[in-house]
């Protein structure tokens, strides 16, 4: 029991917090320590115990919350229905002639003797008659089935023996959604934020607001319709917990295993799996994830990209979201060094990137602590069955527009990042802002969040599936202002176009003019294979001018490699350059030189210098050209992260006009002729 010592200690906001659960959530909040006292010997869902907790134990009265303690242990004691204890609780009906137990009830319509029955998950009973008025009042006895307080009566005479003779359901049977939207403007965004943090039973007073934001997103699924979430992290930190225990609505597979009949459609009966009874259907250990049907993974690509699937005939249509939950055994700088972030998926689906592109969110399980006895709240929350309510009926509102009031997106997001960002932005607002009352800097600090848990997806399938995906630098434009805000990921490194550290060999960075006579930094991006000397570019479009440069570099090399390296065997490979402006959509008819320095890197397999940019350009002659407005490339480079310039010798005469703050932001590194530079790039004088 805890204390009024231990009350006492809690976060200061509590007391306001609970004025305000009292004010406006009178008889739909418990004290959430109250759960794991009586959890034990009793295996149910939390939602379960919070139901009869709020009907014993609601409000904040010591003397009366003690006293419904102890009811719901009775209740528990006396009615609970243990599996191997259904044989002694159906003869006790029997001898006796009737029972109160709590139970998981589905139930089915048999058609041939036209009436429902139902069937008890852990008494194991089956075919008992259930009046059609249950059926009517709570369909979701019919829908994956509901736990309920049922009075069972024997009769010997009749041919069922068994009699349903009343039916309670242990979940909120109803709610008012003006209810809520009453009440959230009386909280605080932190307020709320602590509020539904308590209510899975988290104590926010543990958790900074990043770690507050990535716990509330693992409840995106319970609100938004066919979202397709990824969490992978350390053992112990929750990940599956909150589809088992906090939702009548979601399901929880362990071990993977499962059919196409079981999860999507059964031919045989012709039912609807679990994507038609479920909100979410969360896959605990992605590792084991395995199909006995060779189509599985198919049905389910189709079926995370437009939330219906083909069986038969029949073109079927579900809103259950997929989660996949599962542990990382190492850490994320070396799986990001060795391998990528999806590695522990099974080969089937790690390697697939058409179904990797269909996730929404992958969430950063790995910067979530794990969970130690001071995260468990002893504060007052919302009572879980009434929130997974509140939760299910947010499914029927949609918030994915509102980027639309304040917002553009940036150019590098195709169609599928754009529905998954949108996806988020709807679920996270309808979990922080259920009322729809939200200002433009919530709206962008919601986007900000989306467009990362997106750009997560986005780079490891860059890894993967090669330059398919390259359009990774993930942004936003202000509508009014027309500024650009980009989104990085923290495990890639800084918040910089041009990240921290050695690039891949390959990567080279220039600061060129575009189509637009727009000072942009360009990125390539290189790769080999055996073949005949040939250059493939991407990126650049019709643009014949940029062509014709990349041209220049391979046709010099191809010429002039025994120069620099006569190991390199340029004829002998086929090259491809895919070209990114990071900073707008428009090519640039200037990548002569760094084109050269790319095909070098890749070729000898060695990085260029750290957080370098490239400057100049060269002719087929190996002429090196002017470099114009060096101030405005020079400041572009270090708005971008630049620490090194590679720069002709002959710009230095234009020191005079860069400011002095630009002159001290980089490592210089000169060159006097294409040799030079392809030598300095990597640090070699």
């Amino acid at each position: 029991m805890t204390s009024d010592d231990e009350m006492q200690e809690q976060q200061p906001n509590q007391d306001a917090l609970l004025d305000k659960l009292e004010a406006y959530f009178p008889g739909r909040f418990v004290r959430k320590d109250l759960t794991q006292r009586i959890k034990e010997g009793a295996n149910v869902p939390t939602y379960v115990l919070e139901f009869l907790l709020g009907q014993y134990a609601s409000g904040s009265d010591p003397v009366t919350i003690e006293r419904g303690v102890e009811n719901v242990k009775k209740t528990l004691a006396n009615n609970y229905v243990r599996p191997d204890e259904a044989e002694k609780i159906k003869s006790k009906i029997r001898e006796v002639g009737s029972h109160t137990v709590i139970d998981r009830l589905q139930v089915y319509l048999n058609s041939t003797a036209d009436r429902y029955e139902a069937a008890f998950s852990n008494l194991n009973l089956v075919g008992v008659p259930i009046d059609e008025r249950y059926v009517q009042d709570y369909e979701r006895l019919l829908v994956g089935g509901i736990w309920s307080i049922v009075r069972l009566s024997y009769d010997h005479e009749s041919i069922d023996h068994f009699i349903i003779e009343q039916l309670t359901p242990v979940q909120v049977p109803a709610i008012q959604m003006s209810e809520v939207y009453e009440a959230r403007p009386h909280f605080t965004t932190d307020e709320w934020v602590d509020l539904l943090l308590r209510s899975i039973g988290m104590e926010p007073s543990e958790f900074d607001q990043r770690v507050k934001w990535l716990l509330i997103s693992r409840l995106i699924p319970f609100v938004e319709n066919n979202y397709n979430l990824v969490e992978l992290g350390p053992r112990g930190t929750g990940k599956s917990h909150v589809y088992k225990e906090l939702s009548p609505n979601t399901i929880l597979v362990s071990g993977g295993q499962t059919t196409v009949a079981n999860l999507f459609y059964n031919m045989a009966r012709r039912e609807v799996g679990l994507v038609g009874m479920w909100d979410a259907v969360a896959f605990d250990e992605v590792a084991g994830i395995n199909f006995k049907d060779q189509d599985g993974i198919q049905i389910m690509k189709d079926y995370m990209a437009s939330g219906s699937f083909v069986r038969g005939r029949n073109e079927i249509q579900a809103d259950a979201g997929m989660v996949f939950v599962g542990n990382i055994n190492q850490s994320v700088d070396v799986m990001l060094r060795t391998s990528n972030l999806f590695e522990p998926f099974p080969p089937a689906m790690g390697t697939d990137t058409a179904f990797l592109d269909r996730i929404h969110n992958y969430l950063p399980g790995w910067e979530i602590p794990k969970y130690k006895p001071a995260f468990f709240t002893n504060g007052y929350g919302l009572i879980t069955d009434y929130l997974a309510e509140v939760m299910r009926e947010l499914r029927k509102t949609g918030y994915g527009d509102v980027i639309e009031d304040y917002f553009a997106l940036g150019n590098q997001l195709n169609q599928r990042d754009t529905i998954a960002v949108r996806k988020t932005v709807s679920g996270m607002i309808k979990l922080l802002f259920p009322d729809g009352q939200f200002t433009k800097d919530e709206v962008a600090e919601v986007l900000a969040f989306a467009l990362e848990m997106r750009r997560r997806v986005k780079e490891q399938l860059k890894k993967i599936g090669g330059m398919e995906f390259y359009d990774v630098n993930f942004s936003y434009i202000d509508r009014e202002t027309g500024e650009e805000t980009y989104v990085t990921v923290p495990e890639q490194g800084s918040a910089t176009l041009i990240p921290v550290g050695i690039e891949k060999p390959g990567f080279v960075y220039t600061v060129q003019y575009d189509e637009a006579e727009r000072v942009s930094l360009f990125k390539l991006e290189t790769t080999k294979a055996p073949g005949s000397g040939k250059l493939d570019k991407t990126g650049i479009g019709s643009n014949r001018a940029a062509r014709e440069a990349m041209d220049t570099a391979m046709r010099y090399l191809l010429v002039n490699y025994n120069q620099i390296d006569q190991r390199m065997m340029p004829m002998k490979h086929a090259y491809a350059i895919h070209v990114t402006n990071l900073n707008s959509n428009e090519t640039s008819e200037h990548l002569s030189l760094a084109t050269f320095i790319a095909l070098i890197s890749i070729s000898v397999e060695r990085p260029t210098l750290d957080s370098m940019v490239v400057l100049g350009e060269m002719s087929l002659g190996g002429s090196i050209g002017k470099v114009d407005n060096l101030a405005d490339m020079l400041q572009v480079a270090q708005d971008s992260g630049a620490k090194n310039v590679l720069l002709p010798a002959s710009a230095m005469a234009q020191m005079a006009t860069v400011p002095p703050e630009l002159m001290g932001a980089f490592t210089w590194v000169t060159y006097k002729d294409v040799e030079d530079a392809a030598f300095k790039a990597f640090g070699l004088s």
